[in-house]
């Protein structure tokens, strides 16, 4: 974004091209390209410019319940800190959103908390394009990346007089999106080293949470040294996600799939194992009865199901059109598996599908974790599955 000094002349010329896209004239230049696909996403949601669509912010309870379940919370300093130092003097607010763009947290100057008030950009408020138009909260979870907006940039008028800079906060250690920390205030205040001071706060927060993980990882490691002293074989302990707290008898691994108490999981090393609970986290060994999972993919009535019994474990899932076909082109194909080309001409008529292939299995392993491998992809070993094409 420009960092024109003459803001008021910037402001302006914003606001020739908002109200000239908005009419469906043509504007006096193009608004930049995240702003124009933002635009163009929240005329398709059918958001109202006059704000008359906004919805009623959450009731506190859940407020308080969102902010209990954030991870964001274990950081609000390192998120909040390095901002509000200078934000009465700079006249904005630091706002904290969870993953669904709902406003938990909101601190800093008086005088602009009574103007957000006003706007209904409280605790609660949900912040994203679908309820209130382009700004940049929700842009940036639509664009997952940092987004700098000012004045007629925003889609709804009453947002027109802000600027806001927000950047999506990252679990540093699978990437999973936590919440958006944002600076918002009065557009002709807008300084060009706020965009920098909230990426600052960002990095500091991810930092904090890699650390928090570390000291985590450590604590279940001193946990369950002494439970494990004369267990003999090889093992893993891992905390909830799958994180590796200690290991014998195998090569390093970072991380297994997270463990369900009565799912079976496979390890490269240990083969099928039943996880254990142990302290914090999961014993991972080898289970001392071999017998194999008996899966059937049941593709005989509107919507598949998978069922799977194992020596200590039973369950059952609905499958997506999609993975029911991939697993059947699998079963089929049996222990030789089939590489990332082979099932996209099986699933899609060609090989240029491969990318997708890819990210339908990896969100297939994470529904059924041990059933499957890959390199190549196939049914993992120690499963047998079966194919059930009508009732009986």
């Amino acid at each position: 974004m420009a960092t024109t000094p003459d803001l008021a002349d910037l402001a302006r010329s914003l606001v020739r091209v908002h109200d000239a896209v908005l009419s469906g004239a043509r504007p006096p230049e193009h608004p930049r390209p995240v702003v124009a696909r933002s635009w163009a996403r929240t005329m398709n949601l059918g958001v109202d410019p006059e704000g008359r669509s906004r919805r009623d912010p959450l009731a506190w309870s859940q407020v308080e319940e969102r902010r209990r379940r954030s991870p964001l919370s274990t950081v609000l300093d390192e998120l909040r800190m390095p901002l509000l130092a200078a934000a009465d003097a700079a006249s904005y607010l630091v706002v904290v959103t969870d993953a669904d763009g709902v406003v938990l947290w909101r601190s800093g100057a008086p005088g602009v908390k009574m103007q957000a008030d006003r706007l209904g950009f409280v605790e609660g408020a949900v912040w994203t394009e679908d309820a209130v138009g382009t700004n940049a909260i929700g842009t940036a979870l639509a664009e997952a990346s940092p987004v700098q907006l000012f004045s007629a940039e925003h889609f709804e008028n009453a947002q027109v007089p802000w600027y806001c800079t927000a950047s999506p906060v990252h679990d540093p250690m699978d990437g999973t999106l936590l919440g958006i920390v944002d600076v918002s205030g009065p557009a002709l205040t807008l300084h060009p080293a706020i965009r920098a001071l909230v990426g600052a706060s960002v990095q500091l927060a991810q930092a904090r949470l890699q650390r928090r993980h570390g000291d985590r990882l450590e604590r279940l490691r001193r946990t369950v040294h002494p439970l494990l002293a004369g267990v003999g074989g090889p093992l893993l302990v891992v905390d909830d996600a799958g994180w590796v707290a200690t290991q014998q008898g195998l090569a390093p691994r970072d991380r297994i799939e997270a463990p369900q108490a009565d799912r079976a999981v496979a390890v490269p090393g240990l083969g099928i194992c039943m996880p254990e609970r142990l302290a914090d986290g999961w014993l991972i060994r080898p289970s001392e009865q071999r017998a194999a999972l008996e899966a059937v993919i049941d593709v005989s009535g509107a919507q598949a199901l998978l069922e799977v019994r194992g020596p200590a474990s039973a369950w059952r899932s609905a499958l997506s059109p999609r993975h029911a076909e991939l697993l059947v082109a699998l079963a089929e194909r049996g222990r030789a598996g089939m590489n990332a080309a082979e099932l996209s001409i099986r699933l899609f008529g060609d090989a240029a599908h491969q990318v997708t292939v890819r990210a339908e299995f990896s969100r297939l392993r994470r529904a059924i974790g041990a059933l499957v491998a890959g390199n190549p992809y196939r049914i993992a070993e120690g499963v047998a599955l079966s194919v059930r094409r009508s009732r009986g």
